[in-house]
């Protein structure tokens, strides 16, 4: 059967999603439109370019993700010139590695472009902080006079994965200057409004995988000093916009994945805690399929 898939973002939580696609793929479901952010953005990508989830988790069994925290170089050799670079360039990492990793994994399958994948398959939520607006790629891309189908996708990627402070942010060049973008997750990290056809009759099923708990039962934050604050603004931001489109007739389709113990950005994560996140995914998406009644 076919059916639209949803991912949202998680950054190295994402691997959980892999384990929910893989018991997707076995369910004998196949995607006709793929939408993501962050991490939902990268497995979006690998899937528009003919992976298969054994194939991705092969790509992704022993890459090292340390390689993808690319700094630039310290011209001076004191610690705070660290947060200078990151004053000036307003990331730690810049993404350049990510982003080569990304178009050599999608250049195998000959795929370089948006125009190299089926017109309208494949949805990259952004985030433009210059012009305060969700970034919906390729699409939106014209609104800045780019061509939609000559944008790289491993740029697009990048852009949705450039968490705040983390990595640098990605200009865009468009006819009105430039715009920063940054992370999807800060305006939309779960973009299920993208397939929300409820005034259409609706082509074809929707399935979404969000890498947290349903709305009623996350846990409330307790916040007692200014990171505490800063932490539970940005959840805010990510949160906000995407539960009104999580009410009780969308969670009936969600597969709601609560990781927990991980942090986003914890790129040291090694092979096996790599494995427990997909083969906790991978259950969590069975026992949600088992009583699916799409």
């Amino acid at each position: 059967m076919d059916i639209d898939l949803v991912f949202s973002g998680g950054g190295v939580k994402g691997f959980a999603l892999l384990g929910a696609y893989e018991a997707i793929e076995e369910k004998g479901l196949r995607w006709k439109r793929l939408a993501g952010t962050s991490a939902g953005a990268l497995l979006s990508a690998l899937l528009s370019a003919g992976y298969s989830a054994r194939d991705i988790a092969r790509l992704l069994e022993e890459l090292e993700l340390e390689q993808f925290l690319d700094e630039r170089p310290l011209w001076i050799p004191f610690s705070l010139w660290k947060w200078v670079r990151l004053y000036w360039h307003l990331g730690l990492y810049q993404g350049k590695a990510f982003e080569r990793w990304l178009e050599a994994a999608l250049a195998a399958r000959g795929v370089r472009t948006f125009q190299d994948v089926p017109a309208g398959s494949l949805y990259i939520v952004a985030s433009d902080v210059t012009n305060g607006r969700i970034v919906v790629l390729p699409d939106d891309l014209a609104i800045y006079g780019i061509d939609p189908g000559s944008f790289s996708i491993a740029k697009a990627v990048r852009m949705s994965i450039s968490i705040p402070y983390f990595f640098e942010p990605v200009r865009l060049h468009g006819r009105d200057g430039t715009s920063l973008i940054v992370d999807g997750g800060v305006l939309s990290n779960f973009p299920l409004f993208l397939f929300d056809e409820e005034k259409e009759t609706k082509k074809r099923p929707v399935l979404g995988v969000q890498l947290s708990a349903k709305p009623g039962q996350r846990p409330k934050r307790r916040i007692a000093n200014a990171l505490d604050l800063y932490e539970a603004l940005f959840a805010a931001m990510k949160e906000a916009h995407d539960a009104r489109y999580i009410s009780r007739r969308h969670e009936k389709n969600i597969i709601f994945l609560p990781v927990e113990n991980v942090l986003a950005t914890e790129f040291s994560i090694d092979l096996e805690a790599r494995r427990r996140l997909i083969d906790y995914g991978r259950e969590r998406a069975r026992q949600f399929l088992r009583q699916w009644a799409y």
